[in-house]
């Protein structure tokens, strides 16, 4: 009786009247649009796209493209968190909209839990909209909805796009946090964006308009309370302490010194000129509607892109390939492909249902000939600052990319995983560059076996890891560097019947 009563608790209300709205297109005019042109006219109908591996690259390009933004900025994101890094970019959209830029804000309301007086202010501002894709009805008791509407809220948004003036835009792995930029957490991903410029940007947009005007975007003021008075100054004031903060110090610093913007102007950023396609999840893939195959983009990039021949290299931090997915991989191997595939280890994972799942699948890709590579946990170097606030560094994989026969590379959002495949919404580029498909070939030739530890099968068929170390070789024949208790955890989760779900 009481869940049946709390029922329209947990109901989304009706959709409210929206205005739609579209990428802005006369942007020829802007800074941006004047660097971009000198670029492209020497590469008619290619795009330019600029590799983002470095964590704080990566956080200054979008903190620097916002700063030159004159037109509009539209951001799409799973998670864009509440700490350092997110409120530097936070303070840097709003300041655009302080200078009349508009601001579309479109964010997954899976994480944003404490937040609604943030976005309630952000969305009370004149030049700037705030939309939650696929709401928690209810905002404070959060896990009634998952109680009572699981399988409408088990869908979220995972795609991530950073559009600027519709001439820039990033694409890829990143969330927008303190661990996806190397800013002072105890968790720093190894991740990959690319910079993107030319028709390609375009096309980022038209997605970012479907999601926007789709039927599971709502306006933040159809959910969330009205900013009281005061509100603006309340965010000045968290922008003020964040860019007090001594860790936060070295991120504007970084700001200081990056010629992304100034080599983007003079034409001197050394783009990798290709064609470039955008594949993307329909986002009605959320309202989980029957017959829809054509929604999804692992059905589009199976269509798109022709089967391995050579080689397909595979980064997936979170990887479980289900039966199906394991009879292509292995039937890949089978037919001479060189199957190349890494992924979080025991040691690293956050998630350690996954990996549970994953492990199951372990013995019969190595024996099909599948070489597997799990990456290893490393304490990274944190600075004298970092060390005054006690922060300790260590390395986990967040990165999705694959290339095939060294020919065409994804960067995107994608996890070769269900919940990737079924469940959440996901976005990706395909580069037609041999050049930028040669270096993840390269990764794997050259550097893999020194960041992660390579597995094999005994003659008694049991996994062993094998780990490089400046002392040489070390072997392992349980998940290395793990305890009994989370070796006993992962058994455990790898029995129950949640598959589906990761």
């Amino acid at each position: 009786m009481l869940c049946f009563l709390m029922l329209p608790a947990c109901a989304l209300p009706s959709l409210p009247q929206r205005s739609p709205s579209a990428a802005i297109e006369n942007t020829a005019d802007t800074r941006l649009g004047r660097a971009v042109a000198r670029v492209t006219t020497v590469h008619a109908g290619l795009s330019g796209v600029y590799a983002l591996p470095g964590d704080r690259d990566a956080f200054a390009a979008r903190a620097l493209l916002a700063a030159a933004a004159e037109r509009s900025i539209d951001a799409q994101y799973y998670i864009w968190q509440g700490d350092r890094s997110g409120n530097l970019l936070l303070e840097e959209l709003w300041r655009a909209a302080e200078r009349g830029v508009r601001v579309r804000l479109l964010i997954d309301d899976d994480n944003t839990a404490g937040r609604d007086s943030v976005l309630a202010a952000l969305s009370a501002h004149m030049n700037v909209e705030v939309r939650l894709f696929n709401p928690m009805a209810h905002r404070h008791a959060r896990w009634l909805n998952f109680a009572l509407d699981f399988k409408r809220v088990n869908h979220r948004m995972h795609n991530k796009s950073f559009t600027v003036d519709n001439q820039v835009t990033i694409v890829g792995g990143r969330n927008v946090g303190d661990e996806y930029f190397d800013a002072g957490s105890p968790m720093a991903y190894d991740d990959l964006d690319v910079m993107a410029v030319g028709p390609i940007v375009r096309q980022v947009s038209a997605e970012f308009d479907l999601y926007w005007n789709s039927a599971l975007a709502y306006p933040a003021e159809a959910l969330l309370r009205t900013a009281p008075p005061g509100s603006a100054e309340e965010m000045e004031e968290t922008f003020a302490r964040t860019r007090a903060d001594p860790v936060s110090d070295q991120y504007q610093e970084v700001l200081r010194q990056t010629r992304l913007i100034k080599d983007l102007s003079a034409g001197q950023l050394p783009f990798e000129w290709s064609h470039v396609g955008l594949v993307f999840d329909d986002p009605d893939k959320a309202l989980d509607l029957k017959d829809s195959e054509q929604l999804l983009l692992l059905t589009r990039l199976i269509a798109m892109t022709a089967r391995p021949t050579v080689r397909f290299d595979l980064v997936s931090p979170y990887f479980v390939p289900r039966k199906q997915g394991a009879r292509l991989l292995e039937d890949l191997a089978g037919r001479g492909v060189s199957v190349r595939i890494l992924t979080n280890s025991l040691e690293s994972t956050d998630v350690i249902e996954v990996h549970a799942a994953y492990s199951k699948y372990r013995k019969a890709l190595l024996a099909a000939g599948v070489r597997l590579y799990e990456l290893e946990r490393k304490e990274r170097p944190v600075t004298r600052v970092e060390r005054t606030t006690g922060v300790r560094s260590a390395s986990g994989l967040h990165a999705k990319s694959f290339d095939i026969d060294g020919k065409v590379l994804f960067v995107g959002s994608f996890n070769f995983d269900p919940r990737s495949a079924r469940l959440n919404t996901e976005m990706g580029l395909l580069i037609d560059s041999p050049v930028l498909a040669s270096r993840l070939a390269s990764f794997f030739a050259e550097q893999v076996s020194s960041v992660a530890y390579v597995l094999s099968l005994t003659a008694h068929h049991d996994i062993r890891w094998s780990q490089r170390t400046s002392a040489g070789q070390t072997i392992f024949n349980t998940e290395p560097h793990t305890s009994v208790g989370r070796r006993a955890k992962s058994r455990f989760l790898s029995i129950l019947p949640i598959e589906w779900l990761l």
